[in-house]
């Protein structure tokens, strides 16, 4: 026990030792970053939008998946929905608002791990004005929500877009203001049947129209340890340029397809060589010489899959999609 206002120089330093531990736990603490493999959510996220020539709007989508491993999948409905509404008219996130007239959009129903940026878009008629389009997810009981507007500040250029997924290694070039999105087409139908078990030849064709960004390498692999595992030098993973495409699951089970060859992720994977443009030591493989890239889906159950080809300079994407019925070999059979 200590009387008076006098401490003793012994006390006077454990005090100051109890403060500093005090003061420097929170701290710490804060600054603590954790690697989730399963068990957290996924949030919904409102990248930013566009004008278009024609007086529409463009809004683009994406989400954060804080797993590094676990994946959902959540068709359109009461989980996964999209709502029209006033400014501010869905803020309390106890308000449910489905409506199944304006709850599809477009969006996924499967979600890969970490960060999907700029994963799909919506076009908004001139008239928009104040209106609110919310995307709202629910997972792992918790519903979280983006809120996409013509909010001034959230007005973005393809410059935005490189910057915000790390394009061109973080490059800040001017010139990519005005960069075109690789052009992408799907060859053979849009919707095709197949049977349980058998593969599926999907060809997508694309190539970059201004070779912007052109493709560079960041000096080769790294041949030392540190070179290999030095921290980030940035605030965003790098990525990067190069054209490349990937197929992915875009709605439907993924763990029920199988690409062959195995695709590069489309997912901000930043573990060394983890098969992601991300990826140290960011090496993008190079484009076919005709520019068709073949992959193979096979299929373990019955349904309907949406499979979605992505392409990327490194900076911008273009996406298309390939409706897929699989169903039982022994309704194929009997000719059903």
């Amino acid at each position: 026990m200590i009387r008076g206002s006098a401490l003793s120089s012994t006390a006077r330093g454990l005090l100051l030792a109890l403060l500093s531990v005090l003061f420097l736990v929170p701290a710490a603490e804060g600054q603590t970053r954790f690697m989730h493999l399963t068990d957290q959510t996924v949030a919904p996220a409102f990248e930013g939008w566009w004008p278009n020539d024609d007086g529409t709007y463009t809004l683009f989508m994406g989400y954060m998946n804080s797993n590094w491993e676990q994946e959902f999948d959540i068709p359109v409905g009461p989980d996964n929905y999209f709502t029209f509404t006033e400014a501010a008219g869905l803020d309390d996130l106890e308000r449910e608002a489905y409506d199944a007239s304006s709850a599809d959009q477009g969006q996924p129903t499967h979600f890969y791990p970490r960060r999907n940026p700029f994963l799909f878009t919506i076009r908004v008629p001139g008239d928009f004005g104040s209106t609110e389009l919310v995307w709202t997810l629910n997972t792992r009981g918790m519903t979280l929500r983006a809120f996409a507007s013509l909010a001034p500040d959230y007005r973005i250029d393809p410059q935005v877009i490189s910057t915000e997924v790390g394009g061109n290694f973080g490059s800040l070039s001017d010139a990519l203001r005005t960069n075109i999105p690789p052009e992408l087409e799907i060859q053979g139908d849009d919707h095709v049947s197949i049977g349980v078990g058998q593969a599926l030849t999907v060809v997508a064709k694309a190539h970059d129209p201004d070779n912007l960004p052109a493709r560079r390498n960041r000096g080769g692999p790294p041949s030392t340890l540190a070179q290999l595992y030095r921290p980030p030098s940035s605030i965003v993973v790098l990525s990067g340029p190069g054209m490349r495409l990937s197929w992915i699951v875009y709605r439907g089970n993924a763990e029920q397809v199988t690409f062959s060859p195995t695709q590069m992720k489309t997912w901000t994977d930043s573990r060394v060589w983890g098969n992601s443009p991300w990826s140290p030591p960011w090496i993008i493989p190079e484009p076919p010489e005709d520019g068709r890239w073949v992959a193979e889906a096979t299929f373990t159950e019955p349904g309907n899959y949406v499979l979605r080809a992505v392409a990327s300079d490194g900076s911008m994407f273009t996406y298309k999609d390939l409706m897929v019925t699989v169903t039982p070999i022994s309704d194929l059979d009997q000719g059903k």
